[in-house]
């Protein structure tokens, strides 16, 4: 495992620029990819942006909340940005829907694109060694990973689904039955750890690959002369 975990590094370091940008695209992209589903699924753009003051709404909920299995994943709901469209229509208006960063999430795509990335790298790294099928097979599953543990990421609010998760949420506005987006929340956990397990195991797979081949080939030994006992010079 040790040398599979120094061919990871050492690809990574040989790419830095290619893994740092795929790493980017996918963070930034992802975002964008959210936003404009909004804006096509509901044919109209966001007319306002909020930006929460996180650190202190955080510390606040430490200091008012006693137990730490209800403050965690109240902290990890905490919203930082929000842009939506509010309808105006009622009093001060409501928010139709929208679109939020938050810092817990963007640690979850931070690490899907650091997986998918090195997964994308390590193909380039076998190019000559794998055949195309197998390039194809881990190519499918990196995709497959990151599209399980990003549906399951998505960070989208909507007035028909209020008290949801926003990635049940996100799943309703992406067309999935309400009911069924519903009765999804259970396992969203273990749909990002799927995902992730996804994208994971082709990375490890072609690491082991190229560890096996980079290991220098045994050297037979010299057989040892025998030398025996009287015998003359």
């Amino acid at each position: 495992m040790t040398g599979i975990a120094a061919c990871v590094r050492r690809e990574i370091a040989g790419h830095r620029r290619a893994w740092l940008a795929i790493v980017l695209a996918v963070l930034i992209g992802f975002q964008i990819l959210q936003l404009a589903i909004l804006v096509i699924r509901f044919d109209r753009f966001p007319n306002y942006v909020a930006v929460h003051d996180w650190p202190a709404n955080i510390w606040r909920i430490i200091r008012s909340t006693p137990a730490i299995a209800d403050m965690i994943p109240i902290i990890l709901d905490e919203w930082l940005i929000e842009i939506g469209s509010m309808n105006y229509s009622f009093g001060h208006g409501i928010a139709e829907w929208s679109f939020v960063i938050m810092p817990a999430k963007l640690v979850v795509v931070l690490a899907i694109g650091a997986l998918f990335a090195t997964d994308i790298v390590l193909l380039g790294a076998t190019r000559k060694i794998c055949s195309l099928s197998t390039r194809l097979g881990t190519l499918s599953a990196a995709a497959s990973g990151t599209l399980l543990a990003g549906a399951a990421t998505t960070t989208i609010t909507w007035v028909v689904c209020c008290a949801a998760p926003t990635w049940v949420v996100g799943l309703a506005v992406m067309g999935l039955s309400v009911a069924t987006a519903l009765a999804l929340q259970p396992i969203g956990g273990w749909l990002v750890l799927g995902g992730l397990s996804a994208l994971a195991v082709p990375a490890i797979a072609l690491a082991a690959v190229l560890s096996e081949r980079s290991q220098p080939a045994a050297v037979p030994r010299a057989a040892t002369p025998v030398h025996f006992a009287g015998a003359t010079s």
